[in-house]
């Protein structure tokens, strides 16, 4: 079985197995050849490059005994694939539910999430989304301290589960995205500078050091980075990536990365027949980013827009810290609704400069924003990871709903959201060298401080406690609350599926009136108007749908009532009309 590594400045490089070492021979462009004894699935191996090692294998597939052991081989063709009949998924009209394998059940594997896809079903979402997969060190984490791209974490079931997951995914109707990061690697297990230049040393960002994507030997880097994401959407079968922290990938390149990848995956999709996602994380809000590329933009589908958590957050809690102070007013929330971006080149208190660009509303369709008023970032990165469930009644929860799933964009619900999940979602992480622990735990705690918290409330990201308190408990379904809320959920994905307006992306076929002092809002999208009462007190909106198609009060017994051109609205409401 022929084996080969990347490995350009090294004299020497070494195949090494369980019964010993056997030299490589150097190729064109720095890269080593050799091979390797047996089946093609089963054999450890890895590399020594010039004395030093043994390394797994960058591009290792497998690593059954942690990040730092040797790889193993595995056989990607030997799965027998159930979802011939899959097309794909197109994300124009599709909703998103974003999940962390190790904490979505309780055993917290691949296989056991996908005995859970019947609720997802049931629930009416398109698309998982999952956190990172990858290989990392230890045994839990949130998955972006990962060190090997093209593995899948042993403690999820590794790469077999994975295909395993992918296709009950598509048995059921639901298509796969993949998280993926490709902006920095993880703190311990990261063997790929022993083997060439692919960490940058002009620029770092917020985790340590760049990628090498424009640099000397940057081509064979940018291949490393663009082979594993077609590997996910080849092998796998996966359906799109979520590519996290794109504004941290340091690229001068003529042809940025991005675009590069644009256009391999849209290749990889003509060859296979079904659409491919490229969903970018940015807080640029730039939408260069989602413009085609024949018209110079970097031709990725869609990117995710904080701007409409941070509106509907602030709206709903009234919390003003930090970079939530420029969202305040109610219109801020209007105008994320009609323009897409709040900031889009205006002044950004919290980072103390103008940010953002605007959107063509007129040539953009809306669907190209994904958005939240939950996801992983907003609430792990709160100092106790505490979730909207625990400020808000469920009339407010029905309202973020409301405004997620009836909105002009892609919709992404968080685990658990849908029933208003109790359980927090904390930073967990498993670092066995006790001296990164503690420096994770204590720049957790110091970065916190330093926003004003009290730090004796911040949990230690490293005590297994704070992994086991993140994970759902599926017992809370039986809640009376839980059943109201997750019944709402449904409905509103039921209504979103039947009613064309409530997936028309044009922008021009939208339009928000509110009333600050009042604390109302109405959205209305063609003949369809979403009615919101954030207020404690009962609301006279003017509308001119004629009929109910949906309503949801924190008092059960509340309804709505029609009267004349104006509905009047309980309190923590919202209702739908036709």
């Amino acid at each position: 079985m022929p084996v080969e590594v990347w490995a350009p400045t090294a004299a020497v490089v070494q195949l090494v197995t369980p019964t010993g070492t056997a030299p490589m021979t150097r190729g064109d462009s720095g890269w080593w050849h050799g091979s390797l004894p047996g089946d093609p699935a089963g054999v450890d191996y890895g590399f020594t490059v010039d004395g030093s090692g043994p390394f797994p294998d960058p591009r290792s597939r497998r690593q059954p005994n942690g990040v730092h052991e040797l790889s193993r081989t595995f056989d990607a063709e030997a799965h027998a694939w159930q979802d011939r009949a899959w097309t794909g998924r197109q994300l124009a009209g599709a909703t998103i539910y974003e999940l962390h394998i190790g904490t979505f059940t309780p055993e917290g594997t691949l296989d056991a999430a996908a005995g859970r896809l019947d609720h997802l079903v049931a629930l009416g979402v398109d698309f998982v989304e999952v956190l990172p997969v990858n290989g990392f060190n230890g045994t839990h984490n949130w998955g972006y301290d990962g060190v090997l791209w093209y593995a899948v974490h042993e403690g999820y079931g590794g790469p077999a589960a994975y295909q395993r997951f992918v296709d009950a995914c598509h048995t059921n109707g639901i298509g796969v995205i993949q998280d993926v990061v490709h902006n920095h690697l993880g703190p311990s297990g990261n063997y790929l500078p022993n083997f060439g230049p692919y960490l940058s040393d002009a620029e770092g960002n917020t985790w340590g050091a760049s990628v090498n994507l424009d640099g000397q030997d940057s081509d064979e880097v940018r291949g490393y980075i663009i082979d594993s994401a077609l590997m996910w959407l080849r092998d796998y079968h996966v359906d799109g990536l979520r590519l996290d922290a794109v504004h941290a990938l340091k690229d001068h390149s003529a042809v940025h990365l991005l675009e590069q990848l644009a256009g391999e995956v849209a290749a990889l999709s003509a060859a296979v027949g079904r659409p491919l996602t490229l969903i970018a994380e940015s807080d640029l809000n730039d939408p260069r980013l989602i413009t085609p590329r024949e018209a110079n933009g970097y031709g990725l589908d869609a990117q995710w827009s904080d701007d409409f958590h941070h509106a509907v957050h602030v709206a709903l809690t009234g919390e003003t810290v930090g970079y939530y102070a420029d969202f305040a007013p109610l219109g801020a929330l209007a105008k994320v609704l009609t323009r897409g971006f709040f900031h889009d080149g205006t002044l950004s208190s919290f980072r103390g400069r103008h940010h953002g660009r605007p959107i063509d509303v007129d040539r953009m369709p809306a669907w190209r924003l994904v958005v939240a008023s939950q996801n992983h970032d907003q609430i792990g990165n709160r100092a106790i990871g505490d979730r909207l469930s625990a400020q808000l009644d469920t009339g407010q929860l029905g309202i973020a709903a409301a405004l997620t799933l009836l909105g002009p964009f892609t919709p992404m619900l968080f685990m658990g959201e849908e029933w208003g999940a109790r359980t927090p979602w904390q930073f967990f992480t498993s670092h066995p060298e006790p001296e990164l622990g503690l420096a994770t735990a204590e720049g957790r705690i110091g970065e916190f401080a330093r926003m004003g918290w009290d730090p004796a409330v911040v949990p230690d990201p490293q005590d297994p406690a704070t992994f086991e308190r993140s994970k759902l408990d599926w017992t809370e379904l039986h809640r009376p609350d839980a059943g109201r809320l997750l019944a709402l959920y449904q409905d509103l994905a039921g209504l979103r599926r039947r009613l064309e307006d409530l997936t028309d992306p044009r922008f021009n076929r939208l339009a928000v009136a509110f009333d600050e002092a009042d604390g109302w809002l109405l959205l209305t999208r063609g003949t369809t108007e979403i009615v919101i009462n954030l207020s404690t007190s009962g609301r006279w909106i003017p509308v001119t749908g004629e009929s109910v198609l949906l309503a949801f009060a924190n008092n059960a017994d509340a309804v709505p009532t029609l009267d004349d051109g104006r509905v009047l609205l309980p309190p923590h409401s919202v209702a739908v009309l036709g």
